[in-house]
């Protein structure tokens, strides 16, 4: 059934209602979430001169042992200045001036990195956007959302840093059954009398459509159904080829790419040829698909936390399917990264639960990266792949002030990832 006898959406009229409603958001928690910052500068070791009141995004690390993922240069006693919320001057302590009246963070003892990005994560509400903060991701990308809280989780980061990570939003999945998802915007509604699905070229340009128009940065789309249904068949194909390039199409005349939910070698290669931008999860795709990708620059989001959660699911075939596809999926993470694919990573946390990052990290490592290529898929890699090499994954000047303090070398044991002592986002502490 054709579905472009509806009018066009207004992309005036829907983004301002979702940009209203972020910024109402962002005013009830800003005020607390600042003061909350503010105070955690001060009892965590924090100084600043007498008769001087600091100001909120201006903050000196100094001390700790400063890492770039970008050259794998280390620097003892390093100090870092952060003003405005960026970068703006860091190296080793006596070579780098220290403004005065401005709040020191005592990192000696600690290990000092970039804030780190989570290429593949759904925050839905206020409290999970501000967990994977405080677990280390102070930049993401969105997998979607059901209802778009994925673009008010952004508009709530560009207004107060410390309570989400600055988001690239994908917005609603295009998938052939939208369920409830078609009341996320009235121009979706028309979708619901289709026999067949979201699966006609109108039917998927027009979701496409819907979300730049809410103001989605990116798409998710799907070649497979999920694992993390037990009555779904992860290799069984959702959309063909040409249904992905119509997706793809569509993204690309605004200037968008797309991002692909796969699973299978024939679905993964089926993406990567109607040109996606990134493959998702992806735990049998082979070797045909990684050399196609390598000459594209398609880049691998392989969500090994997802894939090694399923096998401790209390669901027997769930369980299995995880013990099967992760040593599969390690796999493919270390062919890709040999032949040279470029790698992101990110947990797919949903559902009110944040797996912190650095779990992502340590299982690459565990895939067989080096500790220093695995922190890569999380700082410079994901970076690149979100469009913000310049802003995240480094420490140098002119970068965001996003960092962590850990508690051991991450060179030596990339766990440590997983517990930062302190976060800070666009220079203020944000745990």
């Amino acid at each position: 059934m054709c579905v472009e006898g509806t009018p066009p959406p207004s992309s005036k009229l829907t983004r301002r209602g979702i940009l209203a409603g972020a910024a109402a958001l962002a005013g009830t928690l800003a005020a607390a979430g600042h003061a909350t910052a503010a105070g955690d500068h001060r009892t965590d070791s924090g100084r600043h001169s007498p008769g001087t009141t600091p100001r909120a995004g201006h903050l000196v690390i100094e001390g700790g042992t400063l890492l770039d993922p970008a050259t794998g240069g280390v620097t003892e006693n390093a100090v870092v200045v952060i003003e405005d919320g960026t970068v703006g001057a860091a190296g080793r302590r006596g070579a780098v001036a220290v403004p005065q009246g401005v709040e020191v963070l005592d990192a000696h003892g600690r290990w000092i990195l970039p804030g780190l990005v989570d290429a593949h994560i759904h925050l839905s509400t206020a409290a999970e956007a501000r967990d994977a903060v405080r677990k280390g991701a102070t930049s993401a990308r969105s997998g979607s959302t059901s209802f778009y809280q994925d673009i008010a989780v952004r508009e709530l980061a560009r207004h107060s840093p410390a309570l989400a990570p600055r988001l690239t939003a994908a917005g609603v999945f295009v998938t052939p059954d939208l369920g409830d998802t078609v009341l996320a915007d009235p121009d979706l509604t028309p979708l619901a009398r289709l026999k067949d699905g979201v699966r006609s070229p109108e039917a998927l340009r027009r979701v496409v459509e819907v979300n730049l128009a809410r103001g989605a940065d990116v798409i998710k789309t799907r070649v497979n159904e999920r694992a993390g249904l037990p009555e779904q068949d992860p290799l069984a194909q959702v959309y063909s080829r040409d249904q992905l390039a119509e997706i793809v199409a569509a993204a690309r005349r605004r200037g968008k790419g797309v991002l692909c939910h796969s699973y299978s070698e024939q679905g993964c290669h089926d993406a990567v040829m109607a040109g996606i931008r990134s493959l998702e999860h992806g735990a049998f795709v082979g070797e045909r698909t990684l050399h196609e990708m390598r000459r594209r620059g398609t880049y691998f989001t392989p969500t090994l936390t997802a894939i090694a959660g399923l096998a401790e699911s209390s669901d027997p075939v769930l369980a299995e399917r995880g013990r099967t596809y992760l040593p599969v999926l390690k796999r493919a993470v270390l062919a890709a990264h040999e032949l040279g694919v470029p790698l992101a990573a990110g947990t797919d946390s949903s559902g009110g639960v944040v797996d912190p990052i650095g779990g992502e990290v340590e299982l690459m490592h565990s895939a067989g990266l080096s500790p220093l290529d695995a922190i890569r898929t999380a700082t410079t890699g994901a970076a690149r792949l979100l469009g913000l090499t310049g802003t995240a994954g480094r420490l140098t000047r002119g970068h965001t002030g996003d960092a962590l303090l850990l508690p051991g070398d991450p060179l030596a044991d990339p766990a440590v990832l997983k517990r930062p002592v302190t976060v800070v986002r666009a220079g203020v502490v944000a745990a």
